[in-house]
Order: structure tokens, then C-alpha cells, then sequence
């Protein structure tokens, strides 16, 4: 195991992962750019955005909320995807237009919910704590506003869980595009709402993500907008 960064680590499982996937990308779809995280790559206007191991502390530490995530992304947004979670037994699938699915059965769309009764997924800042001025205040309107909140350290299934109504909404800081976009495509294909933290399309670079059901995501997007700029 290696520090990345403080916090952020990388195994020899990450490494044997990602080339697994990079072996069958380049086999299945020569050609297209692929970014992922630990061979870094190019962004381009279709791309694979590989996360090969999406929650590596929680995998050191033996706690099974690990992912691998997968998405085909066209003129930047997630056409296709996969987040596999291989040690709780979930598929969940997606193509744009064709469903979003786990194990198998397709995902009904998001039932409305009073926000009041919501559970809402998020992720601490760790990798950069200068961003905690700006998150801090909203994690704790979000615990007035909510019926509670998980953290459970693996953005790539709490999107997905976001999708299946496991969570009603899902929100976090300076994430990776591996990170979010095949979540994300199952959010969206579920009937939910995806953006950045004013609203707009640019969470998919920036990492600055509100993922939730309509209802949910109004209200985080007011949380949001009421947060000092970092």
C-alpha cells in the first residue's frame, strides 16, 4: 500500500484492477480515450472514466463499501456505466435512455419524498481540508433540514444507492469525474436530479456534486447556495 496523498491510498489491488479494466477497454473499444485513476489519461469528448477501486481506505481497513466504477462519457456526460460492489454483491447498470438497473431489475424512478424524511449519502472532505469552510456549514443545515445523513466513504455507491432510493440524495466536494459519472448516469436515468453546488452542468469536472430526487435536490441547491465560496 502506498499515501497518494494524506489519506488518500493506493494498493496493488487498485493497480491490478485498473489493468484488468484497461485490458478489456482496449480490446473491446480500441480507440477511445480512456482517464483513470491511478494511469491518469486524457479527457477527451468521448471518454472511459475508470475508478478501479472507489473507497481504498475502507478496503484496507476491511470495510465491504468498496466499488469499482466504469462509464463511457459523450460530448462529457455519462452515456453508459457500471459500479460494481463486489463484497456486498450489487451490480447496478445503466445506459442512457435504456435504464438503470441493479442486479438485473431495473430501478424504478424516484418516488417523491417530504425532504424532512429524507436520508441524505455525503463524503467528508479529506483530501483537501481547505474545503471544509465551505462544506461544514452545509452538512450541518443538511442535518435540520434531513432525517439524517451517511457517510459511508465510497461516492460511486452512494450514487448508486442514491438511484435506488437506498439514499434520497447524495452531495460532496472536489470529487474525481471516476468518481461520480456512472453514479451519477444511474441518478439521472432514476428519474433525479444531477448538478454542480450553483446548479449548473460543471460537476462532472469539478467534482462538486448534488445528486438526489427532485424534491431533495431543491433543497440542497438552497443549502448550497448559502455557502461561503472556497
Amino acid at each position: 500500500m502506498e499515501l497518494k496523498g494524506h489519506g488518500d491510498y493506493v494498493t496493488a489491488t487498485d493497480r491490478r484492477s485498473e489493468a484488468a479494466i484497461l485490458e478489456v477497454l482496449a480490446r473491446d473499444s480500441p480507440g477511445v480515450a480512456v482517464l483513470a485513476e491511478e494511469g491518469g489519461g486524457v479527457r477527451a469528448a468521448s471518454m472511459w472514466a475508470v475508478d478501479p477501486l472507489d473507497g481504498t481506505t475502507n478496503f484496507t481497513r476491511g470495510f465491504p463499501t468498496v466499488a469499482v466504477s466504469v462509464a463511457l462519457l459523450e460530448s462529457g456526460m455519462p452515456a453508459v456505466g457500471a459500479v460494481l460492489a463486489p463484497f456486498l454483491q450489487l451490480e447496478f447498470t445503466v445506459s442512457r435512455g435504456g435504464g438503470a438497473y441493479m442486479n438485473g431489475e431495473r430501478l424504478p424512478q424516484h418516488r417523491a419524498i417530504e425532504p424532512a424524511s429524507a436520508v441524505v449519502a455525503t463524503g467528508f472532505p479529506f483530501r483537501d481540508k481547505a474545503l471544509l469552510a465551505r462544506y461544514l456549514p452545509v452538512m450541518e443545515r443538511a442535518l435540520e433540514r434531513f432525517e439524517d445523513l451517511r457517510r459511508a466513504g465510497a461516492a460511486a455507491l452512494d450514487l448508486a444507492w442514491t438511484a435506488s432510493g437506498t439514499f434520497d440524495g447524495f452531495f460532496e466536494l472536489g470529487l474525481h469525474t471516476w468518481d461520480v459519472a456512472a453514479g451519477a448516469a444511474l441518478v439521472l436515468e432514476a428519474g433525479g436530479r444531477v448538478t454542480d453546488w450553483s446548479g449548473g452542468d460543471g460537476w462532472i469536472e469539478t467534482g462538486n456534486i448534488i445528486a438526489a430526487a427532485p424534491a431533495v435536490h431543491e433543497v440542497l441547491l438552497e443549502l448550497a447556495a448559502h455557502a461561503p465560496e472556497g
